[in-house]
Order: structure tokens, then sequence, then C-alpha cells
């Protein structure tokens, strides 16, 4: 059967690899791995070269000799990351496998993948900033003003001939827009990205690239149970801004080709089954590590958690309470319903107060509630997960 063999699984790794590079918003990272080469399943060696500065030519002595140092620097990528697939044999029949597997496989990619992979890549980076002193503090109704002090910063560690880019969240990102100085300086410039060109908007030759506030968090948890996937750490801040050269980060990413086993093949059940595997992990050359620079958002400390309760069943009459503090001019809450992860949440409609007063009518069983606290419309953090448990 044609699904099995080598050549169609090798096509599928190299058209996913197409996408994340196309799609993701950090993708193009994965095109500065020149002279980096995979010594081992994990490890990756980068060379950084650095040069003597010129010195004076001596008539009788003639030239002064200077030496060139390249320090290859290991690397040791931390992310490895797989999932097995699986589609009934009887959701397809044998000539449609090839396409439904692909638009299946390509979607997973699309918003599981890249996501994670974005997520992942921006929070080293701010947290790389962070940890040199790297950060500025900002207006956030002059955001302008913050953005040319990060692209300053950064141009005057690495000059003014070396493109840039700036990783803005999606909020602030409108708002920057919105802005009067901005409005006539910003242009359609080309942006390489993989095979690709892409049209983005730039200031002063700088790519902006906007981020949904998901993928723009100092610090993740990545799942390494069943469940998967990743979500902010309690001490995440919002990254405002963040701006690095474009050549400035190495996204080292090495897939594995798809192992794709028909339903003859697969033990555990009566379906086709494909199994996709990631190594990566992104890495700033010594000689890059202060042209990263990044705004964050104020830290929202949450004093309170909503507790667990006990109720019964037709007797309702208790609060979810959370208590959260951050240096802003205006705090607002949302309540959510959500699974007992925090995940599938649903808006509770009305609930924007720092209390929740439960639904009397909750029918018996495990309800869980969170709050996302909102700090001027931009910072956001959601508190832990409340169990309520009706009798």
């Amino acid at each position: 059967m044609a699904i099995n063999n080598l050549e169609n699984a090798t096509v599928y790794s190299e058209e996913l690899d197409r996408l994340f590079t196309q799609k993701s918003a950090t993708g193009f990272f994965a095109d500065n791995t020149f002279g980096a080469r995979f010594v081992g399943a994990k490890t990756v060696i980068v060379p950084d070269i650095d040069f003597q500065g010129l010195a004076d030519y001596d008539r009788d002595n003639g030239f002064t000799r200077g030496a060139i140092t390249v320090s290859n620097t290991s690397y040791t990528m931390k992310m490895d990351r797989a999932r097995s697939l699986q589609i009934d044999r009887e959701d397809l029949d044998e000539t449609g496998v090839a396409n439904l597997a692909g638009k299946i496989l390509g979607e997973y990619v699309r918003t599981k993948v890249i996501p994670e992979c974005d997520a992942y890549v921006l929070s080293k980076l701010s947290t790389l900033a962070e940890s040199r002193g790297n950060t500025v503090n900002g207006d956030k109704n002059a955001p302008y003003s913050v953005l040319v002090s990060l692209i300053n910063n950064v141009q005057e560690n690495v000059g003014y001939d070396t493109e840039l880019v700036a990783f803005i969240d999606s909020c602030m990102y409108a708002q920057l827009m919105n802005s009067a100085e901005i409005s006539k300086m910003i242009t359609l410039s080309d942006f390489k990205q993989g095979e690709i060109n892409l049209q983005v908007k730039t200031l002063n030759g700088v790519a902006l690239i906007p981020v949904v506030s998901e993928r723009m968090k100092s610090a993740y948890n990545f799942e390494t149970g069943a469940a998967g996937g990743f979500a902010p750490a309690d001490t995440a801040k919002e990254i405002y801004m963040l701006v690095c050269p474009k050549d400035g980060a190495h996204l080292m990413k090495k897939t594995e080709n798809m192992r794709i086993f028909t339903p003859e093949q697969n033990p555990d059940a009566d379906a086709f089954k494909f199994d996709y595997r990631i190594y990566y992990d992104v890495f700033v050359k010594k000689s890059g590590l202060d042209a990263v620079w990044a705004w964050f958002s104020p830290e929202i400390k949450i004093s309170a958690q909503p507790e667990n309760l006990v109720v019964n069943e037709g007797s309702i009459d208790e609060t979810l309470t959370v208590t959260a503090e951050a240096e802003g001019e205006e705090i607002t809450y949302q309540w959510f319903k959500c699974d007992s992860a925090g995940k599938n949440a649903v808006k509770v409609v009305g609930a924007t107060s720092a209390t929740l007063t439960l639904d009397e009518n909750l029918e018996c069983g495990d309800h869980y509630f969170y709050a996302l606290i909102t700090v001027d419309g931009l910072a956001k953090q959601k508190s832990g997960v409340a169990k309520i448990t009706v009798i």
C-alpha cells in the first residue's frame, strides 16, 4: 500500500517542516543554521567567530599578526516532543488516506506544534533578556516610544546595518497601530521566511511581528503526560515587546521521518497510525547575548486563590474569591468554567468582579472555575482552578 512506503513518509516530513518554517512567528530563526552541525541525537555545535581589531602598520616589520578565534560551542536540545495520531480505517478508503492524512498532520502542526515552539522560543529569549538586565520600563500609553527605545538599545549593540525584528503582543500591537506617532512611519517590506517572501509592516526597516498573547509569556509548563500541550507558568509575565536581530537566534530543529503504519501493521487499532517526533531548541551565540531586549508587563501578584468547595445540590449559596495586586491603573476580572486542567474554558457571562457567586442550579458532580485577571487591558494572568463538588 503506497501510504506505507518510505518515500511518502519522507514527503510528509519535508512538507511539515516547510509548514513549520512558513507559519511559525519564530520560524525564520531556523534559517540561521549556517555552520551548525549535529553531532548526536540532541547535541548541536554552533561556531562563534571572534577577531582582533586593526593595529598600526609598521614600515619595518610590516603587518601585525592577528588571531582568529573560532569557539565551537556545544548545545543540547532540551525539547524532545512527540505524538502518535490514528485515523480509523472506516473514516477513509485507500485512495483517500494520503490526502486526508496530509490535512490532519498539517492541521496538527499548525494548531499544536507551531504554537508550542513559538511559545518556547519567545519565553527563552525573554528570559535571556531579563537575566542580563536587558529590559525597559515603558508607558503602555506610549508604545511607540518604548519600541524606539528597544530598537536603539539593540542597535547600540549590533550596529545599524543589521536586520532587526520586533515581536509584539497582539493587544499591544493594536495599541501601537492606533498611536498617532507611528501611523505615517509604517511601510510594507519583504520578509524572507523559509522559502517564501512575506509582506510585513516595518518601522525604519525593523519588521513588526504581532504574536497572540498566549505565546508571549515569560515562562511555560510543557506537559509531559498523556494530555500533552503547554500552559503559562504561575509566575509568567506578559512579554509586551521583544526586539533582536533577525539572525540573532538559532532555532535548531531535527524532525524524524514520519513513521506510518497501515491498519494491518498497527497492533493497537484498526487504524492508520502516524508517529510524529521533533527535537528542537533555540540558542543565542555568546556574541549576541546582549542583543536581545524586552519589555514586560507589570507583575500580577495573586495573594489569595479561589478555594475548593463541597456544596449541596439545590441549596448552593457560596462564592469564589480571588485577590490580586499589580502596578497598573486598572485591574479587571473574568471568570471561566473549565475542565480539571483549566482547559476548554467557557466564559461565565456577567462574572466580572473578584468574586464569583456560584449558580444555585449546579448539577451533582465536579465543576471547575478560574478567574482571568487583566491589568490595564493588557497584562493577563489566570488564577488557580477551584474544584466545586456538588453532592
